[in-house]
């Protein structure tokens, strides 16, 4: 009778958790992935160019964002202090994109699952869309703060690196509002604005800019190539590979954070003093540089801006064996002004 009882309250209380225990039986999907080496799997010429002012001192052969034109900058806070205008990328953040429900492709593949139901049911596969077969896609994404020049400290005591230690900063498997496109609705309501085929026929500008050079940034409900950014979450209604459906799924994230003000503006005037509130993302602030499960390290589309054709780094960078897990570096321009 006392066992009764006590299998009678633990069931209780699964119930009132929401606890689920998974069959056995039903086996879950393998993780692929690898721990990003900061020396062979990072893109390094990615750090450029590298400006003073309007003035670039190292150009590198990739577009860059706008700087300020005056190499003299001056700050008001916490001391008011004159110094010199300069701009850099930096890779800040990492990122796992993945379609299996808590698969940590950057931490070397491995699947840390809570032991119950939240954050499951991530499939990719064909749809019936108006009549037509469609390949669809729902990612997850896992945001980590990864401040690698700061950690390998290659510029000792500069204060424009982010000092931060390595964390996971946000996982999409417990935020209802990325995975259901009405609840996302509440972030983005300016959404249905955009819900037509003018204002998406103008994405196709984007998708050329973005290619060629920088993104247009007044654009900003455009992911290039990619498709829409909204709804802002893991849904993605045409997915045409990997690679694509990824970075489209990434770029979506990156605004939701900058909506949520979890990301702020780091790049131009504004940004030569401190961060700033940016609740709609500039997205030449940004580029995304794969890392799994083949990296990107060299040629001009190795980190690439949001919105650009996914053309020449798609071929053979998805394969079978791991095309469902995917890791970006996220580099990030930083202008700031340096005593």
């Amino acid at each position: 009778m006392t066992r009764l009882l006590r299998a009678a309250v633990l069931a209780f209380w699964a119930m009132l958790l929401g606890l689920a225990v998974a069959p056995e039986a039903q086996a879950a999907p393998t993780c692929n992935g690898k721990f990003v080496n900061p020396i062979t799997d990072v893109c390094w010429s990615c750090l450029f160019p590298l400006s003073v002012g309007g003035l670039k001192i190292w150009p590198g052969n990739r577009p860059d964002a706008s700087n300020p034109g005056s190499p003299i900058c001056a700050c008001a806070d916490p001391v008011p202090r004159v110094g010199i205008s300069v701009g850099f990328w930096e890779p800040a953040r990492l990122a796992d994109v993945t379609m299996k429900p808590w698969c940590f492709p950057n931490l070397g593949g491995v699947r840390i699952a809570p032991g119950f139901d939240i954050g499951q049911g991530y499939m990719a596969g064909p749809s019936m869309v108006g009549g037509r077969s469609q390949s669809t896609a729902k990612w997850h994404v896992h945001w980590y703060v990864y401040p690698l020049l700061y950690w390998m400290e290659l510029l000792t005591d500069f204060v424009c690196f982010e000092q931060a230690s390595f964390d996971i900063a946000y996982m999409t498997e417990v935020d209802p509002l990325w995975q259901d496109d009405a609840l996302s609705g509440l972030i983005n309501p300016e959404a249905i604005v955009f819900a037509n085929p003018v204002a998406q026929a103008a994405c196709a500008a984007d998708c050329v800019s973005a290619t060629a050079s920088m993104p247009i940034d007044s654009l900003f409900w455009c992911a290039g190539c990619q498709g829409s950014m909204y709804p802002m979450n893991g849904n993605i209604a045409s997915s045409i590979g990997h690679v694509q459906s990824s970075r489209l799924a990434l770029s979506r994230f990156a605004y939701k954070m900058h909506r949520q003000a979890l990301a702020w503006g780091t790049m131009g005037a504004k940004g030569l003093c401190e961060k700033y509130v940016m609740p709609i993302m500039r997205k030449q602030q940004y580029r995304f540089q794969m890392v799994n499960p083949i990296p990107t390290v060299s040629g001009r589309f190795a980190c690439s801006p949001i919105g650009a054709s996914t053309m020449p780094p798609d071929a053979g960078r998805a394969y079978p064996a791991g095309g469902e897990d995917m890791g970006y570096l996220v580099w990030r321009k930083r202008n700031c002004c340096v005593m």
